[in-house]
């Protein structure tokens, strides 16, 4: 009976990871030493993936800087955007997955990033105009 107590207590506690996650990301725009992941493409081959830089344009403009953030990932006002939403939504609904989610919402965002880096790959790498911040 505890047990299954304390897997209930798990499972309510879901709906709070979202905005767990959107204040950890705040506070990494505030303190980037906090830990994170860097990227493992970009670590192996030097070729940034479509979400390199991304993290940090969310931090940014979760924390306002909007000017950063576009320099850094013009997706990443829209992802912060999106955990914002999708954190009020969880704790509201006490779900963690979020209502009206449908997977052609993933796919026009995965095909944004494709899209999205295929361009700055054709700027950086086919006309030698930097697309990606250093760093």
């Amino acid at each position: 009976m505890a047990r299954t107590a304390f897997l209930n207590r798990i499972r309510q506690s879901g709906s709070l990871v979202p905005a767990a996650l959107t204040g950890y990301l705040w506070l990494k725009g505030g303190w980037p030493e906090l830990p994170g992941l860097s990227c493992p493409l970009r670590a192996l081959t030097g070729i940034p993936c479509p979400t390199c830089f991304l993290t940090r344009a969310t931090c940014a403009s979760l924390r306002g800087d909007w000017h950063q953030a576009l320099q850094l990932h013009a997706l990443g006002p829209l992802v912060a955007a999106a955990l914002i939403v999708w954190s009020v939504q969880a704790i509201r609904s006490r779900r963690f997955y979020p209502k009206g989610l449908q997977a052609w919402h993933l796919v026009l965002f995965v095909l944004a990033l494709v899209v999205y880096w295929t361009i700055r790959m054709g700027l950086s790498y086919g006309l030698g105009i930097q697309a990606f911040p250093s760093g």
